[in-house]
């Protein structure tokens, strides 16, 4: 079944005007998105690789009780903006969905 990228979009979207309207959004911030393995043996260094080569900077977590293991994909430094955030999750899922990872989420640091 091919991934439904109109859905994640339209999520993220959401996410982001839901946000912004409750808290408030920094103008800048370290934006995280996160994929985790969904193909038995699915390998993070390449998929990590492939992410550095398009700017982001990776960090592995291994499971830890109920929490699954997962890939964080960070781009430094971006401004903030909902068309901003769909494009930098939009490249790292399709380079993930290619690895045999999902994304499961984003989020942000100022």
């Amino acid at each position: 079944m091919p991934h439904d990228f109109d859905s994640q979009r339209a999520e993220t979207l959401a996410a982001y005007n839901d946000l912004q309207g409750k808290h408030g959004l920094p103008e800048v911030a370290d934006v995280d998105y996160f994929f985790i393995p969904t193909q038995e043996g699915a390998d993070w260094l390449p998929l990590a690789e492939a992410l550095h080569q398009n700017g982001f900077e990776c960090e592995f977590y291994e499971a830890e009780g109920d929490d699954p293991s997962y890939l964080r994909a960070t781009l430094a430094d971006q401004t903030v903006s909902a068309t901003g955030i769909w494009i930098g999750e939009e490249i790292a899922t399709k380079l993930a969905l290619e690895h045999g990872f999902a994304p499961d989420g984003w989020g942000m640091e100022s």
